[in-house]
């Protein structure tokens, strides 16, 4: 994976959704993060063909690693019945070729290894741009909703004559951020957004439970 496109990752996650919609809200916002979600799935786009380029070098790796293995066995086999039949000028040549296989092995390894690493890092940054895109979109919707409170009749009544009320509607509003930011639900939900929200916390609490039990078992048949 080139650092170019590493940086970029990083820097996509590290970006904080609502922290954007603090300080541009009079700036178009709901318009910059759904530019934001495009740069995002754009970003994804990319480390998925990369991790595609990965998974496909990998196999190859591991294809060749298999065959100078084998071709190392069968050198040997060679070898032992060349000796017996007292044709050292035969045993020579393939003992020559078992000295490049073992010279080409441990590169090979190191090759794989360093593939299979990229690999795993490429779908943890597949995972982690897609849980930011939902970020965003659960940004946007929150941003939408409180929009929607600040313009409604008792705002406006409450910038008229009742700014209490305006105060309380503005307060409310900002506990609605702040619930959905720590618990990833939203407060003012309605109908399906608000089911569709939950589902998806139950699918990422699936996926943790059985990231959990995976290491557990891996960690009792230690």
């Amino acid at each position: 994976m080139s650092d170019t496109l590493r940086q970029r990752v990083s820097r996509v996650i590290a970006g904080g959704a609502h922290a954007l919609l603090d300080k541009i809200e009079d700036v178009a916002p709901v318009a910059m993060l759904e530019q934001s979600v495009r740069e995002v799935e754009q970003i994804a786009d990319e480390v998925r063909t990369e991790l595609g380029r990965t998974v496909a070098n990998r196999h190859l790796a591991q294809q060749q690693h298999l065959h100078l293995n084998k071709e190392h066995e069968q050198l040997g086999a060679a070898i032992e019945h060349a000796l017996q039949s007292d044709r050292e000028d035969l045993a020579k040549p393939a003992i020559a070729r078992q000295i490049d296989i073992e010279a080409q092995l441990p590169v090979l390894e190191s090759s794989l290894a360093e593939l299979v690493s990229d690999e795993k890092e490429l779908s943890g940054f597949v995972d982690a741009l897609m849980s930011k895109k939902r970020e965003m979109q659960l940004a946007i919707s929150d941003f939408e909703k409180s929009r929607q409170l600040a313009s409604g009749p008792g705002h406006a009544a409450g910038r008229a004559g009742k700014p209490l009320e305006g105060r309380l509607q503005a307060a409310q509003s900002a506990f609605d951020r702040t619930y959905q930011r720590q618990t990833g639900l939203d407060a003012a939900g309605r109908g399906a957004s608000l089911e569709q929200t939950v589902k998806l916390k139950e699918l990422d609490d699936l996926v943790r439970e059985n990231k959990v039990n995976e290491r557990l078992a891996a960690l009792k048949a230690q």
